[in-house]
């Protein structure tokens, strides 16, 4: 249980900050911002796995820096992608 909620802070902080990086934080709130850092946190494991070929880094070790920014770069990713879709350009 306490992983879970671990989990959903720290997606909230990387969400958070995603969307600083991004400018779009004034059009979001908390419940969007964690919802972006985990599923964007999904989509960089999934991504880092394509390119590198395994996750096994990611799983054994969730605070390390690596993991954070592939994190952090799946959120990035994943804004991107709505920013495209809803204005036709990244930003």
């Amino acid at each position: 249980m306490i992983t879970f909620i671990i989990a959903l802070v720290m997606g909230g902080i990387i969400g958070w900050l995603a969307s600083k990086v991004m400018n779009t934080d004034a059009q979001q709130g908390i419940f969007l911002n964690v919802v972006v850092g985990c599923v964007g946190s999904m989509l960089g494991g999934w991504l880092f796995s394509v390119f590198t070929g395994g996750t096994e880094n990611l799983r054994v070790a969730p605070f390390n820096p690596v993991t954070l920014a592939v994190a952090f770069g799946g959120a990035i990713v994943l804004l991107g992608i709505v920013n495209m879709i809803r204005r036709g350009r990244i930003r």
